[in-house]
């Protein structure tokens, strides 16, 4: 009733649907956005820094998640929206939630931990060995390291969403893992830890400058084990820009 009588009173404007137009006004930051979602990855990375030194043999996937979500409040989050603990076989599921399992020598465990500092969200993943790993172990987080690195060099402007995701998915294809690579590369990430734009196949949306979103390759061995590095990348004017930068290579804990 209100839109009819705004298009008589007013015929030469035009309007458009606030579900079609809001996630592309979210998806660009500004550079104050852009501040706020660095300090978010500061603290995220601040806090991956943290965790390694505590134990993690003997003790519950519970216990170490919820020491992720205390340090996330010591290093500024007001919220913590989620703390994935995903040790052994469990690591073979991308969105395995915490669970009461015993973390054992021997174990890959994948992290993924995120919430809002400020306003604005974090979301890191990294994998961790408790004690040395085996050669193939090494092999595949190398390999996701790598089709990480891929995708973060595919973003610049003007490159479709999906072509960040083809180049990571490429690098696990080729060396014979393609089928265990089993969810979109990337999402979006703002005043929510999830928002547009998405890193998948079929999504033609061109890279603008100012958006921000995850690169998150990952590897899942049913019944064994999983592999996943996230970081959050901004695109700038020639190329992205990482907001979180802690290390990516595989971490020894006790």
């Amino acid at each position: 009733m209100h839109l009819l009588s705004l298009q008589k009173t007013l015929p030469a404007t035009s309007y458009a649907s606030l579900t079609d137009a809001l996630p592309m006004l979210r998806a660009v930051k500004d550079a104050a956005e852009l501040e706020l979602l660095a300090a978010a990855g500061a603290a995220a990375d601040a806090t991956f820094e943290e965790i390694r030194k505590v134990p993690f043999g003997g003790r519950r996937e519970s216990e170490v998640a919820a020491d992720l979500a205390g340090l996330l409040r010591r290093f500024g989050h007001s919220q913590v929206d989620f703390t994935i603990v995903a040790s052994g076989p469990n690591g073979a599921n991308p969105h395995h939630e915490i669970g009461e399992r015993v973390i054992e020598r021997g174990d890959m465990v994948v992290l993924d931990f995120g919430g809002l500092k400020d306003g604005y969200g974090s979301d890191t993943s990294r994998t961790v060995h408790v004690g040395e790993p085996t050669d193939e172990e090494r092999r595949v987080h190398d390999l996701v390291r790598e089709a990480q690195e891929a995708g973060f060099r595919a973003v610049r402007p003007g490159v479709a969403c999906q072509e960040v995701d083809r180049a990571a998915r490429k690098v696990i294809a080729d060396a014979g893992y393609g089928e265990y690579f089993i969810h979109r590369t990337g999402h979006g990430i703002g005043v929510t830890t999830h928002e547009p734009p998405y890193m998948i196949e079929g999504e033609q949306q061109p890279l603008v400058p100012g958006m921000c979103f995850s690169v998150e390759p990952g590897v899942y061995l049913p019944g064994r084990f999983g592999v996943r590095i996230e970081d959050i990348v901004t695109v700038t004017e020639d190329g992205g820009r990482r907001l979180n930068d802690t290390t990516r290579d595989l971490v020894i804990v006790d």
